[in-house]
């Protein structure tokens, strides 16, 4: 294990064993737990449980200096997230020059941000010995795959991912973003989870194509996100028709509006649909997404649209709130 993925992980983690032996209860002395875990008792642990539990949560905390997260997921993998989250990132800062973006690359087994965004090498440690990202495109990066070689397989279990993904929110040094954009895992699981509970979220966006079998598992992304309380600003239909080059006939490989009809099954817009576009796929092998290399393309363009409808539902930023209202009571 190199040296930067022993920082990465337990680099100010400290684990405990537990010493104690479980032993199992039978006969004479279950009879005797389950006496003196009833009436007033039991109710005693409910509410003893309960608030372990609620402790147990952890608490939002804002990234420094980043105003607004954008969280970018899919259900399954092999939609086109990663491409997407890259180019809206792209699309945010060419659509407001003023505006500083960054992307954040947690999916931890298969990041694909250093090759879509052309980075490689480590990241810089600061005074304050957090990691720099890299910067490429005018968009600050940050990702597993700056910290381990392209082709070595993490072979890690859940303690070590949720370590990792803590520094990777707590312990880069952003500087002031208005934007971060987090490409997610594919899934609804613990990556998912601790990232929706650890730092405030302004709102996600849910990446299909029309294919039934993709948009089981959208369905199931954008429910984990409502009940974590995420807002969802809408869904991306990815690869939604392939145009031939040649005779510009229209096909619907993955098939026709399939994202159309989940969105209104759960009362969600469609920010945009991206075409099945050769160009989109070689100029991300290449390290130039499509939003820089071809900027007045119809694929950039609708990238650059999707973003426009993002900003437009994005909740305001904190400090955009009038100063009036810190007179009020309450606040």
């Amino acid at each position: 294990m190199g040296v930067w993925i022993r920082l990465l992980v337990f680099g100010g983690v400290s684990l405990r064993g537990c010493g104690g032996a479980c032993v199992p209860l039978v006969g004479s002395r279950l009879l005797i737990c389950r006496r003196q875990f009833s009436g007033a008792e039991s109710e005693t642990l409910k509410q003893r449980r309960s608030q372990i539990m609620s402790r147990g949560l952890p608490k939002q905390k804002p990234i420094e200096g980043v105003k607004q997260v954008i969280v970018v997921a899919s259900g399954k993998g092999g939609v086109g997230k990663s491409t997407t989250a890259v180019n809206l990132a792209l699309a945010l800062a060419a659509n407001d020059l003023s505006k500083a973006v960054g992307l954040l690359d947690v999916d931890v087994y298969g990041p694909s941000v250093p090759k879509m965004m052309n980075l490689k090498g480590n990241p810089e440690l600061s005074q304050s010995n957090l990691m720099r990202p890299l910067l490429n495109y005018g968009i600050a990066c940050m990702s597993m795959g700056f910290l381990v070689e392209e082709t070595a397989p993490l072979v890690w279990r859940g303690l070590m991912v949720m370590s990792a993904i803590e520094k990777l929110l707590r312990q880069v040094d952003w500087g002031q973003l208005d934007y971060l954009v987090v490409d997610m895992p594919p899934g609804t699981g613990d990556v998912q989870l601790s990232v929706s509970q650890n730092i405030p979220i302004s709102g996600a966006v849910i990446v299909s194509t029309p294919q039934d079998i993709a948009l089981m598992d959208a369905h199931k992304g954008a429910e984990m996100f409502r009940k974590v309380h995420v807002p969802v600003l809408g869904l991306v239909q990815n690869m939604s028709v392939f145009q031939c080059p040649k005779c510009k006939h229209k096909t619907h490989i993955f098939g026709a509006d399939g994202a159309r009809r989940l969105a209104r099954t759960l009362d969600l817009d469609i920010l945009g649909d991206i075409p099945l576009h050769l160009n989109i796929r070689e100029a991300s092998d290449t390290g130039q997404p499509i939003v820089i290399s071809q900027p007045e393309s119809d694929e950039a363009k609708a990238y650059l649209r999707i973003a426009t409808e993002v900003v437009r539902r994005l909740p305001p930023p904190p400090e955009s709130f009038p100063k009036c209202l810190g007179n009020l009571p309450g606040l």
